[in-house]
């Protein structure tokens, strides 16, 4: 197992949480420890994708190692610590489309700064397909509201001759005693 200890953390705000005990992953080359008192915010999801990847689950470990390793002190570079977070997530057996997914999110944020024409490549090849993988149920769901939306106007309408009681027009400033 890369990683030894358990997460032990404390609620700083509403987003961050504190390391509580000291997280040690232990690498091919290098052994990582994360020190107590760490703030971080497990994996920073955009509020809207949530629903499709939560801040924390089986890859919480390799998210607060990436905070730690995205920090100047640690003397890591972005792309290394992105890469050493896809290679922690498939150590903790995080599925495989999660984890391109989630490697891709922190490529782009890192503004795919020291990235190599090779990883550029797999960027691509990863990235457009997590995002027809994000885009296809977010349009399959517009369509079927607006096809819902559709057939209520349609049996608003279509009723609308048969309804027996008239509705009250409600009157503004007159007060009824």
């Amino acid at each position: 197992m890369p990683f030894q200890g358990d997460v032990v953390v404390k609620a700083d705000t509403g987003k961050y949480w504190i390391l509580e005990r000291e997280l040690i992953y232990v690498g091919k080359r290098e052994t990582f420890v994360v020190p107590t008192g760490m703030s971080t915010d497990f994996a920073s999801v955009p509020r809207p994708f949530v629903w499709l990847l939560p801040p924390y689950g089986a890859y919480t470990k390799a998210a607060i190692l990436h905070d730690y390793l995205c920090q100047e002190e640690a003397g890591v570079s972005r792309a290394d610590a992105d890469g050493l977070f896809r290679r922690a997530m498939r150590e903790l057996d995080v599925p495989v489309i999660r984890r391109w997914m989630m490697w891709a999110a922190v490529r782009l944020d890192s503004r795919l700064s020291g990235i190599t024409p090779v990883d550029f490549l797999l960027f691509l090849l990863v990235g457009m397909p997590s995002l027809l993988f994000v885009a296809l149920p977010g349009v399959v769901v517009l369509v079927w509201l607006l096809a819902f939306w559709g057939v209520e106007m349609l049996v608003f309408v279509l009723s609308k001759p048969f309804t027996r009681k008239p509705v009250n027009r409600p009157r503004i400033g007159v007060r009824s005693s």
